[in-house]
């Protein structure tokens, strides 16, 4: 059975840079998102799935009971950053404190290594694997290796497969590996995030094949906050609630349930060593 990586972006809606610009509010932002958890870990039990958790290590301090059960039942935790900043608004010294700190809280609440990393927004700058490896980490995954979004990301790399940091950038440490997203052969965007909201599951599911004919694991990725009942917050745009709660649950369910076996992102990180 091909492999598959489901990630999740733990992070809460308080956290989506699409709500921290909006003029409205809403009560309890940080509850949304982080509140799908078990509902997350029973679907991924009934589909005997393994899956990653990228967190954000401020969400585990609020609620630490959540990201403790997902380890517990033999996910991965990896970072997601302490705040959700994009790291690119950040200095030097506070990109170092957002990865540092983030893996010294997941530790501790876990009491197990966390060795993997995610930027929010997919955004990092020069010194990134530099950090990465002063810090411990050993594997990043911080590539979209699609088109151009304007406004988002894409258009700088084209790697599709678990590879050395190096192999990205001369200057990066040997100890590093990077492990890009899954992005559709030719169409060149993403086969989730915003991206499966729009185009729908069988545009998912379609890439996955696609990349497993060509001995790629495909890496998804989804936010806690896409399963939930979003609140209507001034400001906040229309792409934001396409098809959340009940049909991106839907949708997961469909993945999980497709002819791959579901892994972890270190697991399969591990292949470009």
């Amino acid at each position: 059975m091909t492999r598959a990586v489901l990630s999740v972006d733990f992070e809460s809606f308080a956290h989506t840079p699409a709500y921290r610009s909006a003029e409205g509010s809403t009560p309890n932002p940080n509850d949304v998102g982080p509140d799908q958890m078990e509902r997350l870990l029973t679907t991924l039990d009934t589909y005997d799935a393994t899956g990653t958790f990228f967190v954000v290590s401020e969400v585990t301090q609020r609620y630490p009971e959540r990201i403790v059960a997902a380890a517990d039942r033999g996910h991965e935790i990896a970072s997601h950053t302490h705040t959700h900043p994009l790291l690119t608004d950040c200095t030097a010294a506070e990109r170092r404190e957002e990865l540092a700190h983030s893996r010294e809280v997941l530790e501790s609440v876990t009491d197990a290594s966390v060795t993997g990393f995610r930027a929010p927004a997919f955004d990092f700058g020069a010194d990134h694997f530099d950090l990465l490896a002063e810090v411990g980490y050993e594997y990043d995954s911080s590539v979209a290796p699609c088109r151009s979004i304007p406004g988002w990301y894409g258009g700088e790399w084209s790697v599709r497969e678990p590879t050395l940091a190096s192999d990205l950038q001369a200057s990066a440490p040997d100890s590093v590996t990077e492990l890009p997203i899954a992005v559709m052969p030719g169409l060149g965007l993403p086969l989730t995030g915003t991206w499966i909201r729009f185009f729908g599951v069988h545009y998912t599911l379609l890439g996955m094949k696609l990349l497993a004919r060509r001995g790629i694991a495909p890496v998804l990725y989804v936010h806690p906050w896409e399963l939930a009942t979003l609140p209507q917050v001034e400001g906040v745009p229309r792409r934001v609630y396409v098809r959340t709660g009940e049909w991106m649950w839907r949708a997961i369910e469909r993945i999980l349930a497709s002819d791959f076996e579901f892994v972890t992102a270190r697991s399969v990180a591990g292949d470009a060593r």
